[in-house]
């Protein structure tokens, strides 16, 4: 995914290599194939929970997105350089435990851990009301709060896409992606601008309430949903370094996956920029209300929900490789248009904008994930998920705090020509790369490379 779930889509740790000699843990498990049901996703009542329990995530965490800015913008006072902090913070952890994560989701059950981490989220979130009410809130508060998203979002999205295909059999993975991709576009339409309703009419603390709440919802969600079947790899688990190695390894080898991890790098670094700096401009810049902020960051979702119909059949008939080309070849350049925004009627430069370049990535984010869940072997899929994440997510506080550096050093405006500019780069890399001229889209990394336990067979 180009960029992550929103706020949810978390000294430099490290695990010492004596933890080889500790006693083996149990044996890692390997989760048995899906097998394909009657009646496609409608009748899979474990995919239904996690949709639910996903959009109702989702809609809150699109209402902090705003909130959380507005909070620090005009209760706290907070400058540009610390809004862009908020941002960045959440994405810290992704190079601190983001590789031993993929480990660890692997060793164990991806849901228990999804349902901890919206637990921690929750208690996290809830801090932020009741030291509002308190009148104790500061920004060092906000701080906290954003690594403890960070620290449970770097497990649950691990744990998340592991999950996925545990209960959605390989062909139907395009359209859960899709509709999964789709709600989290109508929740960036509803939630945002609701987010700046609440802001602006009891105050921007009630947005991390909300979605304290909607964290709830996706654990209750959870628990309702049965325990994937798994089964179990044969021999004790490897070191957490050897077995990060296996996942670092299949990345490098495979060229799609190397080139995708890149283009997905480059192009985090640069919207993370956008939006560490785009409540800035639009308040301090455009002058515009905290609701007028929230409606307009809730068009954006109207490219997203465009891009999730449109995935599939551009998949089809472009072939996926095409589809990925194009995704962001096609919209990237309306991103120029943002810098343009103004007051009056000049603030509709922000819609082309914001919603074409939407659209662009979540068929990008729809294709590359499909196909990393069916082409990627199943008792690796944690460490390859959480390896790519932790290269691409990695960029994403350095873009933060680059676009909260523009922000104060060049201003809101001319910080976002650069970084619109800049933009550009992962499209033309896609633009140059020999995926536009292939028809389908497969690993190169052969079957003996993924090979699993007998009876556990190699995807793709």
């Amino acid at each position: 995914m180009l960029t992550a779930r929103s706020g949810r889509g978390r000294g430099a740790a490290e695990i010492a290599p004596a933890a080889a000699a500790a006693p083996a843990p149990a044996p890692a498990q390997v989760p048995a194939p899906v097998p394909a049901r009657r009646g496609g996703l409608a009748a899979n009542r474990s995919f239904r929970l996690l949709w639910i329990g996903e959009s109702a995530g989702k809609f809150g965490t699109a209402i902090t997105s705003v909130a959380l800015p507005l909070l620090a913008t005009v209760t706290l006072h907070a400058t540009a350089f610390q809004v862009g902090l908020i941002t960045a913070v959440q994405w810290v952890p992704w190079l601190l435990v983001g590789l031993p994560a993929g480990v660890w989701v692997d060793r164990y059950s991806p849901r228990r851990l999804m349902i901890c981490c919206n637990a921690a989220s929750a208690a996290a979130l809830l801090s932020i009301p009741l030291a509002s009410v308190a009148h104790v809130l500061t920004i060092s508060q906000i701080f906290a709060t954003a690594v403890v998203l960070g620290l449970a979002n770097v497990f649950f999205s691990t744990a998340y896409l592991v999950y996925l295909p545990l209960i959605v059999p390989p062909e139907d993975l395009v359209a859960a992606n899709s509709r999964l991709q789709g709600s989290e576009s109508s929740a960036q339409i509803a939630g945002p601008g609701l987010g700046g309703a609440l802001a602006q009419l009891l105050g921007a603390a009630v947005g991390p309430l909300v979605n304290a709440g909607s964290f709830v919802a996706s654990t209750v969600c959870l628990l309702l949903a049965p325990e994937p079947a798994a089964g179990t790899r044969s021999g004790p688990a490897a070191s957490v370094w050897r077995e990060i190695g296996e996942g670092l390894g299949f990345v490098r080898r495979d060229r799609v996956l190397r080139l995708l991890t890149v283009v997905a790098a480059l192009a985090n670094l640069a919207m993370t920029a956008y939006e560490a700096i785009l409540v800035v401009f639009l308040v301090r810049t455009v002058h515009l209300a905290p609701a007028a902020v929230g409606l307009l960051m809730a068009a954006t979702g109207v490219g997203g929900i465009a891009g999730a119909f449109a995935a599939a059949p551009l998949a089809r008939r472009l072939g996926e490789p095409r589809a990925i080309v194009y995704s962001l070849t096609a919209t990237a350049p309306f991103g120029l248009l943002l810098p343009l925004t103004g007051s009056g009627p000049a603030t509709a430069y922000f819609l082309p904008g914001a919603i074409v370049p939407m659209a662009g990535l979540v068929v990008y984010n729809v294709v590359v994930s499909s196909f990393r869940q069916r082409h990627t072997p199943r008792r690796l899929l944690g460490r390859i998920s959480a390896t790519m994440r932790f290269l691409v997510f990695g960029a994403i506080p350095l873009g933060a705090l680059a676009g909260g550096t523009l922000g104060s050093l060049l201003g809101p405006r001319g910080a976002l020509w650069c970084v619109m500019t800049a933009a550009l780069l992962p499209a033309l890399l896609l633009g140059c790369s020999p995926l536009r001229r292939r028809s389908a889209l497969d690993s190169v990394v052969t079957p003996a490379d993924c090979a699993v336990p007998e009876g556990t067979p190699c995807p793709g």
